[in-house]
């Protein structure tokens, strides 16, 4: 079942507008507000500043590993090319803080990502990367991500991802993406 959680109006300053934004996350408590849930958190901040926006957003119904028949049928719903779509998740080798906006780039063993690809037949869809690595200290090893993608977020970090959240739409808004 597809359901639409928000609707928007966005205005876009670049010939290319975003049709359809949907954010990836695993449903359920369990889940909820935690760092693998980046892409539900967008969708949340995105809602709390009533902006005027002009594409459909809505958040998955299922495990982020099966993504892909999710967002095949929200194109098909919402009669969307790839192209115009925006997928927002995290991404475990991005440092908290940070994000990248990016097109037509490989799944960097997200398996929602891959799911995604595997589905859809293409890459050829935009992509907003929230980071969520935690930054290592000094002569301490990397964690893996198994170590902190499924963790809270603590209130400090929920500041910094609001952080980037708004720097993020703010770049959408300017249309200058990486390609």
């Amino acid at each position: 079942m597809l359901y639409v959680v928000y609707k928007f109006l966005f205005y876009y300053t670049m010939d290319m507008t975003f049709k359809l934004i949907i954010g990836l996350g695993n449903p359920g408590k369990k889940y909820q507000n935690t760092h693998h849930n980046a892409g539900y958190l967008f969708v949340d901040y995105l809602e709390s500043q009533k902006s005027k926006v002009k594409s459909q957003m809505l958040k998955t119904n299922v495990y982020m590993n099966k993504s892909g028949s999710f967002i095949k049928k929200a194109l098909k719903k919402f009669n969307v090319n790839p192209e115009e779509l925006l997928i927002v998740h995290d991404d475990s080798d991005i440092l908290l803080g940070e994000y990248k906006l990016s097109l037509e780039r490989g799944a960097a063993g997200h398996h929602g990502i891959e799911n995604i690809i595997l589905t859809l037949k293409t890459k050829k869809f935009w992509r907003l990367r929230i980071g969520i690595r935690p930054n290592a200290p000094q002569g301490m090893p990397r964690l893996k991500a198994g170590q902190f993608v499924l963790k809270p977020v603590r209130t400090e970090n929920k500041k910094i991802l609001d952080r980037v959240f708004e720097k993020a739409l703010l770049e959408i808004k300017k249309g200058s993406f990486e390609k």
